[in-house]
């Protein structure tokens, strides 16, 4: 499946861990492939055994909270670690399974190594290599910002994303009062009082035209 771009965007937002052997053994390795509807689920056991594919569920809270009772059954253990790839969907998974007294890390989808050729990728694949890459060490863990944290971020994007806008309406308005020849001083400062009451006193020939200009 396609993955969309914002996953390396997030992965380049937040500091990354270098990649490294785990501080600690673990009784079973979680890969998650995540998108907004589903989960795509793989498990490595310790050792050098493949990756197995597990299923694909639903993505919500209690078919999380469901798997992580039947894997801690299954396996006689709650030492397990997940782990899922940095994207779109944020870091609500990793706080459901922080609640439920799980280990998770979040991976850096443009860190994890990929083997040369390898370019069929589905669900399936995704979620056995990343339980398989979890297990050896390989992948390169993000700093998961906390809920202050977090917030900021979406407060300081909705401002940048809001300045953005400003700043193209503002480039549409100006182009668009040159091409029918209105003309503000060269040197006087744009967008002060004066430059508004200009911009509302324009005429233009056609009606259609001055709506554009009202908008």
């Amino acid at each position: 499946m396609e993955k969309s771009n914002t996953a390396n965007t997030v992965a380049e937002e937040v500091s990354v861990y270098p990649r490294q052997e785990l501080e600690s053994e673990f009784d079973l390795y979680v890969g998650l492939d995540v998108h907004k509807a589903t989960i795509a689920v793989a498990v490595a056991e310790p050792g050098r055994s493949p990756a197995q594919f597990r299923s694909e569920m639903t993505n919500s809270h209690k078919a999380v909270k469901d798997l992580v009772g039947r894997l801690e059954r299954q396996y006689s253990s709650k030492n397990i670690l997940f782990c899922y790839e940095a994207g779109p969907c944020g870091y609500v998974l990793y706080h459901q399974l922080s609640e439920l007294e799980k280990d998770c890390v979040v991976i850096a989808p443009s860190l994890i190594p990929r083997r040369a050729g390898d370019r069929i990728k589905t669900d399936r694949r995704d979620a056995m290599m990343l339980a398989s890459s979890l297990r050896s060490g390989d992948l390169t863990y993000i700093s998961v910002p906390n809920v202050n944290q977090e917030s900021m971020r979406d407060l300081t994007r909705a401002r940048s994303d809001m300045k953005n806008q400003e700043r193209a309406a503002r480039q549409q308005l100006n182009a668009f009062v040159l091409r029918h020849g209105f003309h503000w001083p060269s040197g006087k400062q744009r967008w002060t009082r004066d430059h508004y009451n200009w911009l509302e006193s324009l005429i233009f020939r056609h009606p259609w035209q001055q709506i554009v200009l009202q908008e």
